[in-house]
């Protein structure tokens, strides 16, 4: 998956579920009564006052996410008590 500046909302929520956490952690709310805003990343950060080496950062970023997403399954630490 490829991001730019111009992909939508909708589009990018949905292709990286991950996404929507780290647009929040920005102060970027993606999603409005369960539905995702319209427009596209670019438009959505303008709104918020963000310029564009911050919307430049979070292509990059939200890039990076796309390339190596985070982890689904959740590791448990196993303590073995019997060689306590």
């Amino acid at each position: 998956m490829k991001i730019t500046k111009d992909i939508t909302i909708e589009e990018l929520i949905e292709e990286l579920p991950s996404s929507v956490e780290y647009l929040m952690k920005e102060g970027i709310r993606c999603i409005v009564c369960g539905e995702p805003i319209w427009g596209s990343l670019e438009e959505a950060a303008e709104e918020k006052g963000f310029n564009t080496a911050d919307i430049e950062r979070f292509v990059i970023e939200l890039q990076g996410l796309a390339d190596n997403p985070p982890n689904s399954k959740k590791t448990e630490k196993v303590i073995d008590i019997k060689g306590l």
